[in-house]
């Protein structure tokens, strides 16, 4: 792991903590306060949890962008992030909207904030790793 791989690390981490501060305590406030039931009270929530995760997902969301970077560019890294995105976005809000009385409207902006902001994080790293030809290793 180089230089780069470090830097998009703790930068996606930074912008991932930042993006979810601004979902969860803004956009999504109204939301949460409608199904205020359904949450632990928060005095009792487990915030540095969160940061545990966002440090997991951080580094592996940089490490397999590394392994199958080609160095195309802001497109290459919109791309990765909206295939992560999927895969992320759909499981968390549909699960939840399948296992808890949410309402359908807080699992889609769940689902859309949630590929939109691995879209960013993906141009994030594709600026970082910057445009290049990358020699293959044999």
């Amino acid at each position: 792991m180089d230089k780069k791989f470090w830097i998009g690390f703790i930068l996606v981490f930074i912008v991932l903590s930042i993006l979810e501060f601004l979902l969860n305590t803004v956009f999504l406030a109204d939301d949460f306060a409608a199904t205020a039931h359904l949450w632990r009270p928060e005095a009792e929530m487990k915030i540095w949890l969160f940061y545990v995760v966002y440090i997991f997902i951080s580094f592996f969301f940089t490490l397999i962008f590394t392994k199958g970077y080609e160095g195309n560019g802001v497109a290459e890294g919109l791309r990765y992030g909206l295939y992560v995105g999927l895969l992320m976005a759909i499981p968390m809000a549909y699960g939840m909207y399948a296992s808890m009385p949410i309402p359908y409207g807080l699992a889609l902006k769940w689902f859309l904030c949630g590929t939109v902001e691995y879209m960013l994080l993906g141009v994030l790293l594709a600026l970082v790793f910057g445009k290049q030809a990358l020699v293959k290793k044999a």
